[in-house]
């Protein structure tokens, strides 16, 4: 491994109306990119997460068990600054 090479980083955030499927998309894509050796972080709240620095560096263990919850576990929420 290049010791000048970054590990990458990615973040899942769900806007707007909740929809079927959201939390098994957000499972997918933090799994996806811990096994792509990625630091996955989820922005809680949707953009309002993003302005408001609610962003948290997710594990395999974050998305245990949310596949039968409803809406999304990181929530959503629209913002007049998008």
């Amino acid at each position: 491994m290049d010791a000048t090479a970054q590990k990458k980083a990615i973040a899942v955030l769900t806007s707007g109306g909740d929809a079927p499927g959201m939390n098994a998309s957000v499972r997918a894509v933090v799994r996806a990119g811990i096994s792509y050796n990625m630091d996955v972080y989820a922005v809680y709240e949707g953009y309002q997460g993003l302005i408001e620095n609610n962003i948290v560096l997710m594990d395999w263990r974050s998305v245990s068990g949310i596949m039968q919850e409803g809406g999304t576990i990181i929530g959503t929420a629209r913002s007049k600054a998008f």
